[in-house]
């Protein structure tokens, strides 16, 4: 914030809930104000993420069967693809699947500091004025999204790996 909005001045630090759309200058200067709280949602979990990969692949390169396959005459990159990455892919998809609904809850605090009027702004506004139904539905929808994610993230596993059969 302090580097790209207030010394260089190239993105606005603060998010103007009352700018509309009108024309391509409206809609950049939209695009420019989404920029940081977009990269502060993004990059945290990109980074675990990038870590958890790394380790499910490493675990995956010493198996029997990647061995077989290279025997077998595979090539690097088509055992990487049908039998490195499949069986790696299941560990990740679960960590996606939670982190998808933490990057709506994690949003509560980005909207506070960007000034962004959401649901997490939302949320805190209703805490404050103890607004008890609305604190309860957004937290009702929070528990949908985990729900919601985890059940996609439980079917994608028969896609990845044939042998788990629901």
């Amino acid at each position: 914030i302090i580097i790209f909005g207030v010394q260089l001045n190239w993105l606005p630090f603060i998010y103007n809930s009352t700018l509309q759309v009108t024309d391509w200058n409206s809609l950049v200067l939209q695009f420019k104000q989404s920029i940081m709280p977009v990269c502060v949602l993004i990059l945290y979990q990109s980074a675990v993420l990038m870590r958890f990969v790394r380790s499910s692949i490493l675990e995956e390169l010493v198996q029997e069967y990647v061995r077989t396959a290279y025997a077998k005459g595979l090539s690097g990159f088509a055992v990487l693809k049908n039998h490195i990455l499949r069986n790696a892919m299941i560990p990740v998809v679960t960590l996606v699947a939670l982190d998808v609904p933490a990057i709506f809850t994690g949003a509560l605090v980005t909207e506070q500091v960007f000034r962004v009027p959401g649901i997490g702004a939302l949320l805190v506004e209703s805490i404050y004025r103890s607004d008890t139904p609305v604190v309860m539905a957004i937290a009702f929808i929070y528990a949908i999204l985990i729900v919601i994610f985890n059940l996609i993230a439980d079917l994608s596993y028969g896609w990845l790996d044939p042998r788990v059969r629901y």
